[in-house]
């Protein structure tokens, strides 16, 4: 973990009210894994840092951030322009593990659960591994574009009104590649890990499912004890313990977000 000042780089507003920002920040890229997060001092109007996802590494110097403006502090980084700094803390948190004996990665993103499942994918892809993404939204609309994602991805599209891809939700349509699947990984809504925990006692043989989790942070390294849930182990912090889990080891009626 390291606090460093790093240079924006580009800021886009890929989506309505989504920005996708690349941020020169080469001390993170050499220490970041797929899950892991940053946080961002958002200005002098804040107190507190901003938690984000670590979207992707670009080049040997660059990350990749993917957020949607929900508040005043992703207000005021949506408004940053080329070349300001950022005062980043990173990276922090416990990413993914893919399996040693894994080589097939079924990948399930709602909506912005496609913030840390695109750094996955990148780095699945260049071990050698096969990667299938479920990725789903409300609508056309908000959907991630998929020629932002990482080459070698096979694609599956859901939206709930069925302005594009299949119909439904990404939930709706998981049971079709559980058998391919050698792991899941799923970040999305709450509701859709208890959708995809009810499914999962359906399937035939065990199949290890991570999901990262998605709550109030205060400090976000583990002093406040803001994020703290219940999980099989006893109490866990998301920003210390996770924000990666194995889904069947939280207690999902449990967490507040």
């Amino acid at each position: 973990m390291k606090q460093v000042s790093a240079t924006i780089i580009s800021n886009v507003e890929l989506m309505p009210r989504h920005h996708l920002v690349h941020i020169e920040a080469p001390d993170i890229v050499a220490e970041a894994k797929p899950g892991q997060f940053i946080t961002i001092n958002c200005g002098p109007d804040h107190i507190l840092r901003r938690p984000l996802s670590i979207h992707r590494l670009e080049k040997r110097d660059q990350i990749a951030i993917l957020f949607a403006i929900v508040g005043t502090g992703t207000q005021w980084l949506s408004q940053r322009q080329k070349n300001e700094k950022l005062d980043l803390l990173g990276p922090l948190g416990n990413g993914f593990s893919i399996g040693t004996t894994s080589k097939n990665l079924l990948l399930a993103a709602g909506g912005m659960g496609i913030a840390p499942l695109a750094f996955l994918a990148q780095q699945a892809l260049s071990d050698g591994k096969s990667v299938k993404m479920i990725l789903g939204a409300c609508t056309k609309e908000r959907l991630f574009p998929k020629d932002f994602l990482p080459r070698g991805i096979e694609l599956f599209i859901t939206t709930e009104d069925g302005s594009y891809g299949e119909k439904g939700k990404v939930t709706e349509v998981l049971h079709k590649h559980i058998d391919w699947a050698d792991q899941i990984f799923a970040c999305g809504p709450l509701a859709m890990y208890q959708s995809i925990a009810e499914q999962s006692k359906q399937w035939r043989g065990r199949k290890p499912i991570q999901v990262s989790l998605e709550t109030r942070m205060g400090c976000c390294i583990g002093a406040c004890f803001s994020c703290s849930i219940k999980t099989q182990k006893g109490m866990k912090q998301v920003c210390r313990n996770g924000p990666v889990f194995n889904l069947d080891e939280v207690l999902l009626e449990e967490v507040r977000v």
